[in-house]
């Protein structure tokens, strides 16, 4: 796999960006803050099959003048910018560094070939921090695979939050 540079990837790669020229990096892209919500105490569950599969509820946190005050705990945020993972690649998404320095971090899964939507993560925060509404909270960096996927992105997150 090969790390692309944002000049070799479709403009639709990645949309709605609010500043081109600050988000996009050398190896990749700033995605930004939309919303956010506290996970609440409620069980979740996995299985193999995804036929009992469960996701606890979330309250909305709503910002007070521009800022989302948070508390050490678990938050899932949604991206602001839509992205589209070109069929040849695959996606990773990484904490923006004054983000860790902060006390918190976003984890995220793989995004698939022919994934498209404005993706979740799940923030942890140790220390109390304030975010921005339009905060730069990770980077997205896309890995070229070896040879085309044999089979794209299907699964139930497929156009979420469009």
């Amino acid at each position: 796999m090969t790390v692309l540079p944002p000049f070799l990837l479709n403009k639709k790669t990645l949309q709605n960006m609010l500043d081109p020229r600050i988000q996009i990096q050398p190896a990749g892209f700033d995605l930004t803050l939309s919303e956010v919500e506290k996970i609440e105490n409620d069980e979740g569950i996995i299985d193999f099959s995804n036929e009992q599969r469960k996701i606890p509820k979330g309250k909305k946190i709503e910002h007070k003048n521009g800022f989302y005050t948070l508390e050490p705990g678990g938050y899932r945020v949604r991206y602001k910018e839509i992205v589209n993972v070109p069929e040849d690649c695959i996606a990773i998404l990484l904490p923006r560094s004054s983000l860790l320095r902060c006390g918190a971090t976003v984890c995220s899964a793989v995004w698939d070939p022919g994934y498209k939507g404005r993706g979740q993560g799940l923030l942890i925060v140790t220390n109390k921090i304030r975010l921005s509404t339009n905060a730069r909270i990770a980077q997205i960096i896309f890995l070229k695979l070896a040879e085309k996927a044999e089979k794209k992105y299907e699964g139930k997150y497929l156009q979420e939050g469009l």
